[in-house]
């Protein structure tokens, strides 16, 4: 049977980010953001990237894109191999023709990344010029084509129209389209569903992954819902304070999670099926980078940690298929946040 996707049916790492260190500031005082993140994206799969606001999701995407600002930014350790490539060693020439074009990010909040002052088809029209040679009927053809696979209704007329014209939902869908213009191998969705209602959100999920399995594309989603992950992903990484702590399958994650952090994630996810008098939530907040303790980062909240924890910082270490990053992983539950 032929393979159904345009790509090669050999499953491999279209990604893979090793021990990237990422820091900000100048020659006198830098801080460090990312501590050694390392994960992998295979081809036509979906990766989900968990964590509160500040653990560092949205910089590790803007890393694979090469848009971190240098200064005050700088990479100082690892690699970002993409196709086999290290992109961290690319020309700003040669990392363009990549960025749009192989690999393509839907930004947070659609509203803030559309240009007010062009047309959502002008916009959309902007990354095909750029790295494909169409004539200027092709270009709308492929313009029109894109608004009708995203679902806007009336693609002829909806891409004259002015970002402040459409609402919230329709701009999100906008987003999509110029990610999708050049058929990226890699989407990198940040957020792409934050400030929507549920039944825009449910659409837009529903999209990507249809989107997936048409084009054979990977995608990066990153996140701080749970629920989202649950729905979509096929791995989960969980990052807290620069690093990451645990990565599973998502159906592993999900029913026997192994760091103190992701059981603190799940814990504060309503249930339609629970009574509770009050929802879960983790204790403190997430340290500053220019604070962050000897050892384990999360030992301020973790309701396990011990001495060794507050000495040492754990390893990234397999525990029963789980990559987990705490030395009690064995005794990590879902009801360790109700022990007194």
């Amino acid at each position: 049977m032929p393979c159904p996707y345009k790509r090669n049916c050999q499953m491999r790492n279209i990604l893979e980010i090793k021990n990237l260190r990422l820091s900000f500031g100048n020659d006198e005082e830098r801080v460090e953001v990312l501590s050694g993140v390392s994960l992998s994206i295979p081809e036509r799969k979906i990766i989900g990237v968990v964590g509160e606001s500040g653990c560092g999701k949205t910089v590790t995407a803007l890393s694979i894109m090469r848009l971190i600002p240098e200064p005050p930014g700088r990479i100082d350790d690892g690699e970002i191999i993409f196709d086999g490539a290290n992109l961290l060693k690319f020309s700003e020439r040669d990392i363009r023709a990549i960025r749009g074009n192989r690999i393509s990010m839907i930004f947070q909040e659609p509203l803030s990344s559309l240009n007010p002052v062009f047309s959502v088809g002008e916009q959309i029209g902007e990354a095909i010029r750029t790295h494909l040679k169409v004539s200027k009927k092709e270009e709308r053809e492929r313009i029109t084509e894109l608004l009708r696979i995203v679902g806007i209704p009336s693609p002829e007329s909806r891409m004259k129209s002015y970002p402040h014209e459409l609402s919230g939902g329709m701009c999100q869908r906008v987003m999509i389209a110029m990610a999708l213009s050049c058929n990226p191998e890699l989407l990198i969705a940040d957020e792409p569903t934050t400030a929507l209602d549920v039944t825009i959100q449910a659409g837009i999920l529903e999209l990507i992954n249809e989107l997936r399995e048409k084009i054979g594309m990977s995608v990066f989603l990153i996140t701080h819902d749970l629920g989202i992950v649950a729905e979509v992903a096929d791995e989960v990484y969980v990052m807290y304070a620069g690093k990451i702590v645990e990565h599973a399958s998502t159906e592993d994650l999900f029913k026997n999670p192994r760091h103190p952090y992701t059981v603190g994630l799940m814990n504060s996810i309503p249930g339609l099926h629970e009574k509770r008098e009050k929802l879960s939530a983790i204790p403190g907040i997430i340290p500053s980078p220019k604070d962050f303790p000897k050892g384990c980062r999360f030992q301020d909240r973790c309701p396990l940690v011990i001495n060794k924890c507050r000495a040492s910082e754990p390893p990234l270490t397999e525990v029963n298929g789980h990559l987990s990053a705490c030395f009690r992983t064995e005794e990590v539950n879902f009801e360790i946040y109700n022990v007194v």
